[in-house]
């Protein structure tokens, strides 16, 4: 089940076409950003910070992205430089296609972001994918790119953080890794598929892993098939 690169440049299009009030005159790229006014925060969207490290899935960061803008929430990006490398091989869209999905969007080495501060305000973290160095690296506070310290930050300030680890098998220092940032408050999430949901396409599993992240963000979205108990119909022949 491969998703061919003119589906996902449709996928593109589709999704870029009619972007919410809140991204049409404010996209930012990399290192841009403009403070809003005290009157505009109190009224603020809603707001989540996504980083994309170099563990395979982009995927599923691509259609995360996607459905976040399509509900029309306002999303800071950071995607690390072996992100970018592997994309190349995962997906058809560029760097600055990928970019472009997001609200604003910043380089890793940026430390001065406002994502880098507790004091800029947000509704939580997603790491998509997440790779064992990441993990490492928030687990033990080594805040060398902004990735980790954005992640740092969340669980410092009490926000929700979301880390879709990938790596198999798993080593004992992974497992530990995630136990420990597990009890930190940290929501680990790999982004297994479910198979009750019958997919047709590889499609169908990055967007149902992708909806169960915004669930637990409390974001709802109705575009994947949901458990609603055993349906002895439908299996009939």
């Amino acid at each position: 089940m491969a998703v061919s690169p003119k589906f996902i440049a449709r996928r593109l299009r589709s999704s870029s076409a009619k972007p919410p009030p809140s991204t049409q005159s404010s996209h930012c790229t990399h290192d841009d950003f403009a403070i809003s006014s005290p009157s505009a925060r109190s009224s603020r969207p809603k707001r989540i910070v996504v980083g994309i490290t170099g563990a395979t899935g982009t995927l599923f960061a691509i259609r995360l992205l996607e459905m976040l803008r399509d509900q029309g929430v306002e999303t800071h990006l950071v995607m690390s430089k072996w992100a970018m490398a592997t994309g190349k091989y995962e997906t058809a869209l560029t760097e600055s296609d990928i970019l472009q999905l997001a609200t604003h969007a910043y380089t890793a080495k940026n430390l001065s972001a406002p994502i880098a501060s507790g004091s800029f305000v947000h509704d939580g973290m997603m790491v998509v994918p997440c790779s064992m160095k990441t993990l490492a690296a928030i687990r033990t506070g080594f805040c060398d790119d902004l990735i980790s310290r954005a992640a740092d930050v969340s669980l410092k300030e009490g926000r929700r953080l979301l880390l879709a680890v990938r790596e198999t098998p798993l080593s004992d220092i992974h497992l530990d890794n995630m136990l420990f940032l597990r009890r930190a408050g940290a929501v680990i999430f790999p982004p297994v598929p479910a198979f009750y949901t019958a997919p047709k396409s590889l499609d169908d599993i990055i967007t149902q892993s992708a909806g169960r992240m915004l669930d637990s963000f409390g974001i709802y979205t109705s575009n994947f098939k949901r458990w609603n108990g055993f349906d002895w119909d439908s299996k009939r022949p």
